[in-house]
C-alpha cells in the first residue's frame, strides 16, 4: 500500500429530496465503493462528507461534498489539502449529459462543457487536469430543459441499468487505482 493516497469525489446534492436524481450518479458510486469498503460516511470539517478506506490495495479518501453540485470546488480543494493528496489522484464521478445512459467513461482534463460542478472543482484547483469519470445519462427528451432532467429522477424502467452503471463506474474506479492515473 505505498503512495499517496487517492481522493475519490462523487458529485450530488445534499439532502433526501435529490437521491434519486440523474445529478446524483457521483453520490451513488461513491455510495457503492464505501459500502465495499466497509466504511461509513462522516462529516469532515472540509464541509464534506468522507470514508477512508481501502481500494485495489491503495489507501482513498472517498468524499461527498455537504453543498449543492456547483460550489463543489471549496470541499474538493480542502479535502485535496487536509489529505495532502496529490492532483493526479484526485477523481471526480459526476454525470455527463454528452454521454448515452449507460456509457460510462475515464477522461483526464479537459474544459467542463457546461458543468457547474467540474467548473466549480477545476476553478478551486487551479487546473483541469484531474481524473474525471463520466456516468451517462444521456440528453434531456424533447424540449426538456437540462437543468430540469438532471434534477429529475431516474425513471423506474431505468433503474437496474442505472445500478449496473453504478457498478461499472465503481469497477473502473477500482481498475484506475490499481493502475495509475493516465496523463491529461
Amino acid at each position: 500500500m505505498a503512495g499517496s493516497p487517492w481522493l475519490i469525489v462523487g458529485l450530488g446534492n445534499p439532502g433526501a429530496q435529490y437521491a434519486g436524481n440523474r445529478h446524483n450518479a457521483g453520490f451513488m458510486v461513491v455510495d457503492l465503493l464505501a459500502e465495499r469498503t466497509g466504511g461509513r460516511f462522516k462529516k469532515h470539517k472540509t464541509q464534506a462528507d468522507v470514508v477512508e478506506g481501502i481500494v485495489s490495495q491503495a489507501q482513498v479518501i472517498l468524499a461527498k461534498p455537504r453543498c449543492f453540485m456547483n460550489e463543489a470546488g471549496g470541499p474538493v480543494a480542502a479535502v485535496k489539502r487536509f489529505f495532502d493528496i496529490p492532483l493526479e489522484h484526485v477523481v471526480v464521478v459526476h454525470d455527463e449529459l454528452d454521454l448515452g445512459a449507460g456509457v460510462v467513461r475515464l477522461k483526464v482534463g479537459g474544459g467542463d462543457n457546461g458543468h457547474n460542478g467540474l467548473r466549480s472543482i477545476t476553478k478551486s484547483l487551479g487546473s483541469p487536469n484531474y481524473v474525471r469519470i463520466r456516468f451517462g445519462i444521456g440528453r434531456p427528451p424533447g424540449q426538456m430543459q437540462p437543468a430540469d432532467f438532471v434534477l429529475s429522477n431516474f425513471r423506474a424502467a431505468e433503474r437496474d441499468e442505472v445500478a449496473a452503471n453504478v457498478v461499472a463506474a465503481a469497477e473502473l474506479v477500482e481498475t484506475l487505482i490499481a493502475n495509475g492515473a493516465p496523463q491529461p
